[in-house]
């Protein structure tokens, strides 16, 4: 009787386990996002960060020693060329100037005199060489002064915004003494270096997009003006600069970051920017595997380049129309079996 019941208990265990073994206790798919890898044509550009300066901006310094007797700028003035800004005591100058004056007219009375004298051989030509040498002396000593005389007064070499008056009234000014700077605000351009490499793909009027801190979101166009000469020997880098079309809102000395466009094409992979996990262990992408009708993720670490329009270049690790995961893969990890919602775009 015992081994009936024993043995009904068994097998009803028995079949049991059977039906307990074939159920699937696999997680269920994971649904996500995919879309296939495409080919892209972008124009290749450089990335770099430059300075911010004037075309024409200098620091204005005295240039003679003097005291300062006039002063006809303030901090900030918008200057015309040829403006005068700073007068420097010249009272004895112009003492120095009146007497020259007075003897060169009184040279030219000696001449005009002694030339009539000659004509009518009254006197030796020796003596009329000598008023002529008198005259040419009284012009030159007069030229003098008046040369010492223009350095006593600072002028606006060009058309600019005056910065930061340095200076007051009463100061004594020794040579090479800051007197403030002028910058011509409606010229600006930007210098910046790139590596040597792209030396050959360098020309003048490649454009470029300037953002800078103080207007986020702000792209200012320049175009390139000028390459440098020589290579950085201790950077191998090239220097370039470039002008602006627009200057409204920039400032000399302000930082720029900028790319360059060279002006040619190139076959990239992309992807949707969503797509890449970014992480220390490297840019991560989980592409899709299919066997037997079954979908799985897989994680490959990838080489990435430029964003552009929330698409970001592969460079390494993903091919032309494979399958890559672009929304839900913070759900996923390896061998995960995975659900597309938009499975019917690629089929």
């Amino acid at each position: 009787m015992l081994l009936i019941i024993f043995g009904s208990i068994g097998g009803y265990l028995t079949k049991r386990y059977l039906e307990f073994s074939e159920l699937d206790f696999s997680p269920p798919p994971v649904a996500v996002t995919v879309e296939r890898a495409v080919i892209d044509l972008w124009s290749q550009r450089l990335n770099a960060v430059g300075t911010i300066n004037a075309a024409r901006g200098i620091e204005l310094k005295s240039e003679t020693a003097g005291e300062i007797s006039e002063i006809y700028f303030d901090s900030g003035d918008t200057v015309s060329a040829g403006q005068p800004l700073v007068r420097l005591y010249d009272e004895v100058e112009q003492a120095i100037r009146n007497n020259r004056l007075a003897n060169l007219q009184l040279a030219k009375v000696f001449f005009d005199r002694d030339k009539s004298l000659l004509e009518n051989k009254s006197i030796p030509q020796s003596q009329f060489d000598q008023s002529i040498a008198n005259k040419e002396s009284a012009v030159a000593k007069l030229s003098e002064i008046e040369a010492i005389l223009t350095r006593k007064v600072i002028s606006a070499p060009f058309a600019g915004v005056i910065g930061l008056r340095q200076i007051d009234l009463g100061d004594y000014l020794s040579p090479g003494d800051a007197i403030a700077n002028l910058q011509d605000l409606t010229q600006l351009e930007i210098d910046f270096s790139i590596p040597s490499r792209y030396r050959a793909s360098l020309k003048t009027g490649l454009t470029l997009d300037v953002a800078v801190d103080a207007f986020p979101g702000r792209i200012y166009k320049a175009k390139v003006s000028a390459i440098d000469s020589r290579i950085d020997v201790s950077t191998r880098t090239i220097l370039i600069r470039a002008r602006f079309d627009e200057v409204q809102g920039l400032m000399p000395g302000m930082f720029g970051s900028l790319e360059l466009d060279l002006g040619q094409t190139q076959e990239l992979v992309t992807l949707p920017e969503t797509a890449v996990t970014y992480s220390v262990q490297g840019n991560v992408v989980y592409f899709l595997k299919e066997e037997k009708d079954i979908l799985t993720a897989f994680p490959r670490v990838v080489g990435v380049g430029p964003v552009r329009d929330g698409k970001v270049a592969i460079l390494s690790g993903v091919t032309k129309d494979e399958l890559i995961v672009t929304a839900g893969q913070n759900k996923l990890y390896r061998g995960a079996k995975v659900r597309p919602d938009n499975l019917s775009g690629f089929k």
